[in-house]
């Protein structure tokens, strides 16, 4: 049985929906790591999970029992949250933080709560900041306290929410470490986290979320190395894209030509890729694929992450390399020793002509 199921899960803030009908199955002991762009959900997604923001419709089940209203105390207490912004006691010392919860929620006595603390403390490497307040802390520190005091309640799930991302580049390192002890501890763990490293490294599965809902889901593997869907594809490998639209022979062929070169000076593309590109639209479209069937779509991707460009022109009709049937034969030629590669599909109707540079 898994320890978290959620079903149909929605979420709307007025007419505004984040999630929508998300369904997912966390088993005990894994660490699942969610990745995607600002703005997809992925907060509101975790703090549903233990009705901090409950669901607008769905259901989340936690060791198999639905939670509720009634029973989300008892719920939280064992699947605790590490918050971005720390969320310590100010005016309490690091020691009192950590035994505040399991005293006065779990009835702990105050000693044994002191002994559990103190040994917490020193597996996050803070014996010796025991007694100090919050504010005499670094932020590294503040969130390795943050995370010793959820331990402290004995939790069988943690939730972090985007650990790292209040902290200096500096202080980052020592919180990831901490975390990774924790998996390797078998602890199971849910993370928002930018930390690519970590998910890659750490996680057994990773969501990552778009459009709503989780948009893909695998093994850090599967993710990071060969993403299936185009969105995923575009955030892990950083792809960055241009598209143009020809209806007729008749089209704006300088619209074109300056879009392309636009599009390589935005992102700062080097000057002979550059030339490069606007060489090919300038062959495969103008000089190729509309003097045969009219429209066409022109598509450029850049990804950089792997420093690979491709161009592609695609045209609906039979299958058909225009390549193969146009008449200007210097054209084809150009085309052919400016890349790498050449590639001609047919798929739907709907042939697409692709150069990898």
């Amino acid at each position: 049985m898994s320890i978290i199921s959620v079903r149909n899960l929605s979420k709307h803030f007025g007419k505004n929906t984040i999630l929508q009908n998300v369904n997912a199955d966390i088993e005990k002991g894994e660490v699942i790591s969610i990745i995607g762009p600002s703005g997809t959900g992925k907060s509101t997604f975790l703090r549903a999970l233990n009705y901090l923001d409950p669901p607008t419709d769905g259901e989340v089940f936690f060791d198999g029992v639905k939670i509720t209203k009634k029973n989300m105390d008892s719920v939280r207490r064992r699947m605790v949250m590490v918050f971005q912004s720390f969320g310590l006691f100010s005016h309490l010392d690091v020691l009192s933080n950590l035994t505040a919860g399991p005293v006065k929620l779990n009835k702990m006595p105050k000693k044994e709560a002191e002994e559990k603390a103190a040994e917490l403390l020193r597996t996050v490497g803070l014996s010796e900041r025991a007694r100090f307040l919050p504010r005499q802390l670094s932020g590294g520190q503040k969130q390795r306290v943050a995370i010793a005091r959820c331990l402290a309640m004995s939790p069988e799930v943690i939730l972090f929410d985007e650990p790292t991302s209040a902290l200096d580049p500096t202080m980052v390192s020592e919180v990831m470490a901490v975390m990774r002890n924790l998996a390797k501890s078998g602890m199971t763990m849910i993370v928002v986290t930018h930390e690519m490293d970590f998910a890659r490294d750490v996680s057994n599965r990773v969501f990552y979320m778009d459009e709503g809902g989780i948009y893909e889901e695998g093994s850090p593997l599967e993710i990071f190395e060969n993403p299936k869907k185009a969105r995923t594809q575009g955030f892990i490998f950083n792809i960055r894209s241009f598209s143009y639209e020809i209806k007729d022979r008749d089209f704006d062929y300088a619209e074109m030509v300056g879009g392309v070169e636009n599009f390589c000076f935005r992102h700062a593309i080097e000057k002979t890729t550059a030339y490069k590109l606007r060489l090919l639209a300038e062959e495969l479209v103008s000089n190729i694929v509309t003097p045969i069937y009219g429209s066409c779509s022109l598509n450029i991707h850049f990804s950089e992450r792997l420093g690979t460009y491709e161009l592609s022109v695609s045209y609906n009709g039979e299958k058909s390399n225009a390549l193969d049937y146009t008449k200007d034969e210097l054209s084809a030629k150009i085309v052919t020793k400016s890349v790498k590669t050449l590639r001609h599909e047919y798929a739907d109707g709907r042939n697409t002509i692709t150069a990898e540079l």
